[in-house]
């Protein structure tokens, strides 16, 4: 087989940078109070900065697909015409602009210059950024094709705001309740961002200048053995069953804000970190790999309040990592979901701190129902 290598990284996001405190600027005050819990969640999380796809006024600015194409495109600019040669667009998200068409297509409806080309849309949350990347992995491993692109983007924001929740409040003052959204709604608000990232894969290494050969790409899923965690479009009841939006009336769905982000913050905090970084050990071992061959540790998190979290398990599981490894940028960048290991991933290798020969390892949790993808990459 032929191997497979990252040679151009490239992100793209939107407008300016926003501060912790713009943020409900842009989002709006929920019933025109400020949120409760808004200081407890980014005392947490450490997140200083993040961006959004619209304006102070709510004016978007940008789609999902959009930016997606941007990021792309980014990966052409020092020859535009270079473009016309991908034959693979493999795209993540977890926050598409419709339901249909895919949103692998509608990235490509902004890329006419490629012309006809296979598209494939993996759908997930967090990993299915990692998931379009192993699908251009192997197709570039199969030599089925030559210059493939794999992308993940984000557009949480309008989900954010305030004006998705104002039924639902009203709702409350009626029925003489609280006036304030639950924790399980108001906790994203504060850790989401947009943007966009993508990688050309190719089957050769650059000529000049550093490449990244992909060793391998392994991941797992426990939806077998436990409940949804994070959700949207589904109302979670009390068996810890989801109810899909297609059984709720329109009524029903504005009340109880249905297509609006979801966490369920208990059941995250026992279950992400021991289910998936206990599995590494195992994947690590069946790959004939150690952490001591790792130079750069890239966890996709959340937030840092899972930093220590994730250390601990390590250092049960005799795979400790030392502090000096580890590489996040979740505090200027947010936490942009799919795409968030496509910008940690693009800021170091842009750092100029690789050598030939390092090896870095992706880890990329997903709550919303338990899936964990793992990836190793050597600098060439």
């Amino acid at each position: 087989m032929s191997e497979a290598y990252i040679t151009r990284v490239s992100r793209f996001v939107p407008n300016e940078a926003v501060a912790n405190e713009d943020m409900e600027t842009y989002l709006g005050f929920i019933n025109g109070k400020s949120s409760k819990s808004k200081a407890i969640v980014l005392r947490n999380n450490k997140i200083k900065s993040r961006y959004y796809a619209y304006t102070r006024e709510g004016i978007p600015t940008h789609t999902n697909a959009e930016m997606a194409s941007l990021a792309v495109k980014e990966l052409f600019s020092q020859n535009p015409d270079e473009i016309k040669e991908i034959d693979l667009l493999s795209c993540g998200t977890s926050s598409p602009d419709q339901i249909m068409p895919s949103h692998g297509v509608m990235i490509h409806g902004w890329l006419p210059e490629t012309g006809s080309i296979e598209v494939v849309s993996p759908s997930g949350v967090c990993c299915a950024g990692m998931h379009a990347l192993k699908y251009a992995y192997m197709s570039i491993k199969l030599e089925d094709k030559k210059k493939a692109v794999a992308a993940a983007s984000e557009r949480f924001s309008p989900s954010l705001r305030s004006d998705q929740f104002e039924e639902e409040v009203q709702q409350l003052i009626r029925l003489e309740q609280n006036p304030y959204v639950s924790f399980d709604k108001d906790f994203l608000r504060w850790m989401l961002s947009d943007g966009a990232g993508a990688f050309l894969v190719e089957g050769k290494p650059n000529e000049t200048g550093d490449s990244l050969r992909i060793d391998w790409i392994d991941g797992c899923s426990f939806a077998n053995e436990e409940e949804a965690c994070m959700y949207m479009g589904a109302h979670k009841l009390d068996d810890g069953t989801l109810k899909s939006f297609k059984d709720y009336s329109n009524e029903e769905i504005l009340a109880k804000s249905v297509f609006s982000i979801k966490q369920d913050v208990k059941l995250l905090s026992e279950k992400i970190v021991k289910l998936g970084f206990n599995n590494l050990k195992r994947i690590l071992d069946a790959k004939g790999a150690t952490m001591d061959d790792v130079d750069y540790f890239l966890p996709h998190i959340s937030s840092y309040f899972f930093e220590s979290k994730i250390e601990e398990v390590l250092i049960e599981n005799g795979i400790p990592v030392p502090k000096e490894k580890w590489f996040t940028n979740l505090a200027t960048m947010g936490n942009v979901g799919a795409a968030s290991i496509y910008m940690m991933v693009e800021e170091l290798f842009t750092s100029g701190k690789l050598k030939k020969g390092e090896k870095i390892l992706l880890a990329v949790p997903e709550s919303s129902r338990f899936s964990y993808m793992f990836c190793l990459m050597t600098v060439v």
